[in-house]
């Protein structure tokens, strides 16, 4: 598939403040969130590529040239009405997170928290951007797409994290993995989507999902959303 270029026309300053683990600090630099956001949205260069493949839903197995059949129990379950699955890479580059690093040097902590926090805002927007046109695309062809669903989240090991790059031809935006399985660039994500055909669809389809932190056993992190 051709490399996807989101626009990051508005960042929900409120997910920001989420992010950053601020959302109910007292006295708040409202200037230094705005300055935050803007520069996330300058600096960011969003990319995004994504790969289908055929899916075994019996064996919970994706039918690429190198099959992976999935360990976690939880997406071989999210994925039980799928015959196809789309493997997706997201980044905005290594940019924002070389400005973060400025400004921890110049002991800027508070923005460089923000600004941290606004490049994770960023990629789950070119993340949520892809996942619209994808399921735009998929209904044209008599499909529903479920919530994307990444390593590292419902039980699924992080493990997994190169197979999935090289499913997703992440190369091609050039995101790797670190020998911990931790994505570089920083502010990058994996997933896996689910097509079922519309008239086996019984999974939740809302992107909302996805992010919803009641589905999250992290019960105490600081970005949890009430």
């Amino acid at each position: 598939m051709p490399i996807y270029n989101p626009a990051l026309k508005n960042l929900d300053m409120k997910e920001i403040k989420r992010y950053s683990g601020l959302t109910k600090a007292s006295e708040f630099p409202p200037h230094l969130l705005e300055q935050a956001c803007t520069e996330a949205q300058i600096i960011s260069q969003p990319k995004v590529v994504w790969q289908i493949y055929d899916y075994n839903p019996n064996t919970a197995t994706i039918m690429s040239p190198e099959p992976l059949t999935l360990s976690s129990t939880k997406i071989s379950e999210h994925l039980k009405n799928c015959l196809q699955v789309i493997v997706i890479a997201v980044t905005i580059g290594s940019r924002l997170e070389e400005m973060v690093s400025e400004y921890f040097t110049k002991d800027e902590y508070t923005l460089g928290l923000l600004l941290d926090a606004a490049g994770t805002t960023a990629v789950e927007v070119a993340a949520d951007q892809a996942c619209d046109l994808i399921r735009q695309q998929a209904n044209q062809k008599g499909y529903s797409t479920l919530f994307r669903f990444s390593p590292g989240y419902g039980q699924w090991d992080i493990t997994v994290q190169p197979q999935i790059l090289s499913l997703a031809h992440a190369y091609e935006i050039n995101v790797t993995a670190t020998p911990s399985c931790m994505l570089l660039p920083r502010k990058s994500i994996t997933a896996v989507i689910g097509l079922t055909p519309n008239a086996c669809q019984s999974a939740p389809t809302s992107p909302a999902k996805n992010k919803s932190c009641q589905q999250c056993q992290q019960v105490n992190c600081l970005a949890r959303k009430d």
